[in-house]
This record gives C-alpha cells, sequence and structure tokens, in this order.
C-alpha cells in the first residue's frame, strides 16, 4: 500500500482539527480591587490566592457543565480603592457579559457594588451578575444591606471583634484600650463592635482613646502613636490592614511601647517584620485559618502554596479565597449553568469540607459561617512554631478557637429574593 505523503497526512490532521469541537468557552471571574497605590500589596496578595484557587479548579480538569468542562479564568481591574473607579470597573466587566464580579479589600466600595449590581440586574435580567465578597467585613452587608447578589466568604467585622474580645475577656492585662482605625464604614462599624463587645464582656475596662484617621494616607503614624502612649493605653484594638497596619506598629516599635495589639490583618503584609521582638507574646491577629493551625494535612495544604509562591513577600495565605473559588466552581456544577441566579441558589446552604476546615454558606443572609483562629505571635527560633511569616522569624500560635457555630452571630437580614 502506497504511504500517504508528507503533504497529505499535513492536509488530513488539519481537516480533522477543524472538524474537532472547539473547547468551552473560559468562565471568566472578574475581580475589582486597588492593585497601585498604597494598598497595591494587599491587592496583589488577592491576585495571588485567586490564582491560586482558580488553578485547583483548573487542574481537576475545570468546572463540569452540561456541554463539556470549562476552565476558570482571572481578569483584574485595578479600581485604585477609590468607589468611583469601581463602579466604572464594574460597567467594563458588564459589558464584556462577566457573570462573576469578586472584591472585598474595602466595604465602602463593597456597598457601591452591591447597590450598583442591584440596579444592573433589575435593568438587564439577561445579563446579571454574581459578586462575591472575599474580605469586606462591615456587617451592614449581610444584615440591613444584605442583597441576594451577595455572598461573603469572610468573617464580618462583628464576628471578627467576637472572636477578638473573647480573648480580651481572659486577658487581665488588659485595663487601657486605645481603639485606632481608618475612617470609612468598616473602621467605624469596628470602633462601635469593640465599645459594645467589650462592655458586655468586660466592663471594668476602660477605652482610654477612639481614633480615626485617613485610609491609606498617613505616612508616620508617629503623631498617633504619641496620643496612644500619653493615654497610658496597654492595649491596642484596630482593624487596620495594609500598609495602615504596618506604619501603625512600626510607630509603636520606634517609640518603645510595650503594648498589646489586637488586631484583624497583624499576621501578614510586613507587620510580623515591622514589629519584631516587641511583638512576641503581643501581637495577636484573627482569622479563619493560619499557617500553624495544624494539623499535617493543613502544614502540607500551606507548604504547596509556598511552593507555588516561594518569595518572602508573596507569603500571605487567605484560604478563604481559596475556598470560595472551590464553592463557587461546586455551585455552577450544581446549577448546572454559569446563570446567577441559578448559581446563587446553589450557593445557598452550600457546605464546604476538607480535613481541616468546614464552612457553610447561610442562606439567610449570605454570610459564610466558619471557624475563627486567635493566634499570638511567637519567635520561630524559640520552637514554639513551625512556619514564620513572610520570612520574618516570627510566626503565630493559636491562642484560642472558635468553631463555626461559636463564631456565628445573628443577622437582621431581610432578604428579596428574584
Amino acid at each position: 500500500m502506497k504511504r500517504p505523503s508528507f503533504l497529505a497526512s499535513l492536509l488530513l490532521s488539519a481537516s480533522l482539527s477543524a472538524h474537532a469541537a472547539p473547547a468551552p468557552e473560559p468562565i471568566r471571574i472578574g475581580m475589582i480591587d486597588g492593585l497601585s497605590g498604597a494598598f497595591a500589596n494587599a491587592g496583589q496578595a488577592v491576585v495571588r490566592n485567586l490564582q491560586y484557587g482558580i488553578d485547583l479548579v483548573n487542574a481537576r480538569g475545570g468546572v463540569q457543565l452540561p456541554d463539556g468542562r470549562h476552565r476558570l479564568e482571572l481578569a483584574t481591574y485595578d479600581n485604585k480603592n477609590g468607589v468611583e473607579e469601581a463602579l466604572t470597573g464594574l460597567h467594563y466587566y458588564t459589558d464584556r457579559q462577566f457573570r462573576f464580579i469578586v472584591e472585598g479589600n474595602s466595604s465602602a466600595v463593597a456597598s457601591a457594588l452591591v447597590d450598583a449590581i442591584e440596579k444592573h440586574n433589575a435593568r438587564a435580567p439577561q445579563q446579571r451578575v454574581l459578586f462575591l465578597n472575599y474580605s469586606a467585613v462591615d456587617p451592614a452587608l449581610t444584615n440591613d444591606k444584605c442583597s441576594f447578589w451577595h455572598f461573603r466568604f469572610d468573617a464580618n467585622a462583628d464576628m471578627r471583634m467576637h472572636a477578638l474580645t473573647e480573648v480580651i475577656k481572659g486577658d487581665s492585662g488588659a485595663r487601657r484600650v486605645y481603639l485606632i482605625g481608618q475612617d470609612y464604614s468598616f473602621g467605624q462599624q469596628l470602633a462601635r463592635a469593640a465599645r459594645t463587645q467589650l462592655a458586655a464582656k468586660r466592663p471594668d475596662i476602660r477605652i482610654v482613646g477612639d481614633e480615626l484617621h485617613p485610609i491609606g494616607k498617613i505616612k508616620d503614624f508617629a503623631p498617633y502613636v504619641a496620643k496612644i502612649k500619653a493615654s497610658g493605653a496597654d492595649t491596642v484594638v484596630t482593624g487596620n490592614w495594609g500598609n495602615d497596619l504596618t506604619l501603625l506598629v512600626k510607630a509603636a516599635k520606634e517609640a518603645g511601647l510595650a503594648l498589646k495589639f489586637y488586631t484583624f490583618y497583624g499576621n501578614g503584609l510586613g507587620a510580623p517584620a515591622a514589629i519584631g521582638d516587641a511583638g512576641v507574646n503581643r501581637v495577636r491577629a484573627v482569622a479563619e485559618w493560619h499557617p500553624n493551625a495544624g494539623p499535617a494535612v493543613s502544614d502540607a495544604y500551606y507548604e504547596a502554596f509556598r511552593k507555588r509562591y516561594p518569595q518572602p513577600e508573596q507569603d500571605y495565605v487567605h484560604l478563604r479565597m481559596h475556598l470560595m473559588i472551590q464553592m463557587l466552581a461546586n455551585a455552577i456544577e450544581k446549577a448546572r449553568s454559569t446563570e446567577p441566579a441559578a448559581v446563587a441558589r446553589a450557593l445557598e446552604g452550600a457546605q464546604f469540607h476538607t480535613a481541616f476546615h468546614d464552612a457553610t454558606m447561610r442562606a439567610a443572609d449570605h454570610q459564610l459561617l466558619q471557624p475563627l483562629y486567635v493566634s499570638v505571635m511567637r519567635k520561630a527560633a524559640d520552637g514554639d512554631v513551625r512556619f514564620d511569616n513572610e520570612g520574618s522569624g516570627y510566626g503565630f500560635k493559636t491562642e484560642r478557637y472558635l468553631s463555626a457555630e461559636q463564631s456565628a452571630l445573628p443577622t437582621s437580614c431581610k432578604m428579596q429574593r428574584p
């Protein structure tokens, strides 16, 4: 039999390729957050964590739908931490038929996005979008401002404060507390929650300062630290994040203040290195997980992330973001569609389970219920922690664990469903 020529083989291959079914379109996720300016490091950490979660889903073949397996794909839009820029970003994505929007590093932005998405979905029911929130923790977003189109995967500020004040309740050395935070909806709510919860749990504590400062604009926190020192405070409670936290604790260190810091985000983005030895046994953070939470399967999960992102400055792991991507993929498969209303209904009551973490999306308000850890800073060289943070030589050790049932708080949400 005469063998086909090279040219004939090439033409046959091209013909077969032309008749092969095209790969299904990717499922696109549009991120809106600050990727430049004062909080660029926080935004870039989000990109890494979202991409890691997406890679885990794609590694298993993507998301199964009736027409085949679809890969997840991340797009980013730099809103420069501004509300108006964020709304422009939303229009950018809706014009391009994105169905899933993610944001989290500003509660003010999240609130504006919720309002805009409500209006967009009512106006264009065939082009609706779903908003997944990974970090914006203003409690109003799952209470009086709750929305069917919004799901939060982080504990809200009241829940995080509840965990911190459970530790403060047993801290006999905490007698004079200074509250300091960023002057926007989240910082304002955090101060109210701290006052209310401390009054209920430790009525003997005196609030000796309550300060709000412009977000992302303070380059030198020395004047604020001078006020803290003058107040005689022994404990600081703060929800500051990004450079606003790093510069605050650095200024306290330079002033020689031996303060306890109860923080929302003190375990990353440069904060441990900035405060150094002064933070050992003094700086605490609250999160849904941390690298030294254990058990061994948790260690393996963290080590896999570090293998993917080996640089010290990349070492800020957000389990909730990986969880969010996984739960979205599962909900799409359950709904057998990427239509946002169908996916939203599939997310309501959905559960996430691994060998070291369990979570449930509460249907009543779209607030994820999951464990919370309060951890305290330790020096890795002392052998007290296995992993340090960002190559700083300092890691965090669990001081208090709250189960999902213990961290949950009631909701006042009266959701309007389509």
